[in-house]
């Protein structure tokens, strides 16, 4: 057997879940996401975030790959707007919860926060918009806002649940 075109079935990738309309992804701190001083890079929460919406949209039950293959599109960041509370370190783990907060004819606001334990470390939020294969903004798929809509929450709360 070809041991480079095999993969056991008991081994997936992550998959993170949904709670009361709330998107939870764990992830762990590596040290390619560390500074120097062993303390998590500025860019590396966006990847945490980024890796967080992307299950989010898979779990819904949307194919961003099809979409732009067929040429309807994909999602690009349009806004962004970061708070870092506290640094994160070399082997933390991390829990990233997103939470739908607003949904537009071509975009979706998303607010994401990581939290370490008890201890929230940042808060973002991200406007996602839907842009054709020429980069210009299109109308999100109906069944993709149908399912946004079923997970919006009001807020997301920033505290995890107890």
């Amino acid at each position: 057997m070809d041991a480079s075109n095999y993969i056991p079935a008991d081994v997936k990738p992550h998959d993170g879940q949904f709670r009361a309309g709330r998107h939870y992804f764990a992830c762990r701190v590596y040290y390619e996401d560390t500074d120097f001083s062993g303390i998590v890079y500025h860019a590396a929460y966006l990847k945490f975030m980024e890796r967080a919406r992307s299950d989010m949209l898979y779990q819904l039950g949307m194919d961003q790959r099809a979409a732009f293959e067929a040429g309807d599109g994909a999602y690009a960041v349009a806004d962004l707007h970061i708070k870092y509370i506290a640094p994160a370190r070399f082997q933390d783990n991390l829990l990233v919860i997103s939470g739908v907060k607003r949904l537009r004819k071509a975009s979706v606001e998303i607010e994401q926060t990581i939290i370490r334990g008890n201890e929230k470390i940042v808060s973002a939020v991200v406007q996602a918009a839907f842009l054709t294969p020429a980069g210009r903004p299109r109308r999100q798929p109906e069944p993709w806002t149908k399912a946004f809509a079923a997970v919006m929450v009001e807020a997301v709360d920033t505290k995890p649940d107890e």
